[in-house]
């Protein structure tokens, strides 16, 4: 290589240009095997001009030892001439496993070399050991932390979508957990399974909840809002149930003698979006943001997109890139998500046949957000809905509007018909109303002769009456 061929190049997330040989370059070859890989050139100037090297013999005995010896690779380390120049190119391959100079880890990103600490270096160590931070053990954990009611209900789902075997439930509970990968090698619950399973997982993680609110007129209007909390693989139905008692509003029309009440927004690309806010969340970071106003909804839960992923990426076709990827594929298994990176295009498809505008994707505030607007007849029947329920509170339920009461008493239907043995605190918990207001529900709905009880509270079960 002569000297016209160095000065062709330059310094970039591949290339790495020094004068001389000191100790603590190591650091960038550790920094590209941490990254795609690429060459430190020794003896040539930022310019890419070759100055030479007096010392280039004992160099090229002394660099490769320290590599071995200092990073424990191998990196190929020829000499080279430039107009009678000696200069060293050293060229390191990409690593499998994670390289760290003295205990610290640096990675080469641009044309600049950077040192990962904190939850950046968390995460890159994780993906590479080919692991997700959902795989690791809760230490502190135990097999009595896991809440049979969400494993009868996974299974119930499972039934359903028909991915898995209908007899798939009939073991004990370590062996459930076994075949769904959710217990390490050493028996030690996953950070999954109380996610998805667990009694009380914010016990082990605090920022398992989902918060919703309601602003009028800005930011600083919060009028009322709700917190679910609990394991995540039934949030999403908690979430929803909510939303559509108190936050969203179905207008009514009729398909001929037909009475149809729609959500305002095309409820299962909702649900979608509440899904992957869920499954890609970062469970160290802060809680899921639903922010409901008068004209859109925004949507707001920490993650970051594969390293190689934008917004764009995700518009388009790709290849199913889970956050965490047990958590995703019990999902998968409930028939909750696709397996195939599609639940993004599920989402505009939802909104474009409904002849509504397409949410928006934003990568920011270390997360993802979506923008959902509300159609403008809906923005108009929402302004009259809020005014009357603006004292609505959190713990307060009683004051609801007549359609608000209307929407609740077909989620108890709903949820009667999903699950007959259903009690009534059940009820009062997935809707966050108190238990009052679910007893006074339920005796609206016998009177109306709507729903009947077979058999004592304690041990009977609820009947849809047609």
């Amino acid at each position: 290589m002569n000297c016209s061929d160095i000065r062709m190049k330059n310094e970039s997330e591949n290339i790495e240009f020094k004068q001389s040989w000191r100790d603590e370059y190591l650091k960038w070859i550790s920094g590209f095997a941490n990254a795609s890989g690429g060459k430190l050139l020794i003896g040539v100037d930022d310019a890419g001009n070759v100055v030479g090297l007096k010392d280039a013999q004992r160099l090229m005995e002394d660099i490769p030892n320290k590599i071995v010896n200092y990073l424990g690779i191998i990196a190929d380390v020829k000499l080279l001439q430039a107009e009678d120049k000696a200069y060293i190119e050293i060229s390191i391959s990409p690593s499998s496993v994670p390289i760290s100079f003295k205990g610290i880890y640096h990675y080469r990103s641009g044309s600049t070399k950077q040192e990962l600490k904190g939850t950046v270096l968390h995460q890159f160590l994780l993906k590479r050991l080919g692991r997700t931070w959902d795989d690791l053990p809760c230490e502190n954990a135990v097999i009595q932390d896991i809440d049979q009611d969400a494993i009868d209900y996974f299974f119930r789902k499972t039934f359903v979508s028909k991915r898995l075997p209908d007899n798939a439930g009939n073991v004990d509970l370590k062996t459930t957990l076994q075949n769904l990968d959710l217990l390490t090698g050493g028996d030690k619950l996953k950070s999954a399974a109380l996610l998805l399973f667990g009694k009380r997982p914010s016990q082990f993680f605090p920022s398992v909840s989902f918060k919703i609110g309601r602003f009028i007129d800005g930011d600083d209007d919060l009028r009322f809002q709700d917190v679910v909390e609990g394991n995540i693989l039934q949030m999403a139905d908690k979430v929803m149930e909510i939303l559509k008692s108190k936050y969203l509003i179905s207008p009514i029309h009729y398909e001929g003698l037909q009475r149809i009440e729609q959500l305002e927004v095309p409820e299962e690309s909702l649900r979608e979006a509440i899904f992957n806010a869920i499954i890609h969340k970062d469970y160290t970071g802060a809680p899921i943001q639903l922010s409901v106003y008068n004209d859109k909804l925004i949507l707001w839960n920490e993650g970051h997109l594969p390293e190689d992923f934008t917004i764009e990426t995700l518009l388009g076709e790709h290849p199913s890139r889970p956050y965490n990827k047990n958590i995703a594929d019990v999902f998968f298994k409930a028939g909750f998500i696709e397996a195939w990176g599609r639940g993004i295009s599920k989402i505009i498809n939802g909104f474009t046949k409904a002849s509504l505008p397409a949410p928006v994707f934003q990568a920011t505030m270390g997360g993802i957000l979506v923008t959902i607007k509300r159609g403008a007849p809906m923005m108009n029947e929402s302004k009259e809905h809020v005014n009357v329920t603006e004292d609505v509170t959190e713990d307060v339920t009683e004051d609801v509007t007549e359609d608000v009461t209307e929407n609740r008493l077909e989620s108890v239907l709903r949820l009667i018909r999903n699950d007959s043995a259903i009690t009534t605190t059940k009820l009062a918990q997935l809707l966050n109303v108190t238990r009052r207001t679910i007893a006074r529900d339920v005796e609206n709905l016998k009177a109306a002769g709507k729903i009947r009880r077979i058999g004592s509270d304690k041990s009977g079960f609820w009947q849809i009456v047609q």
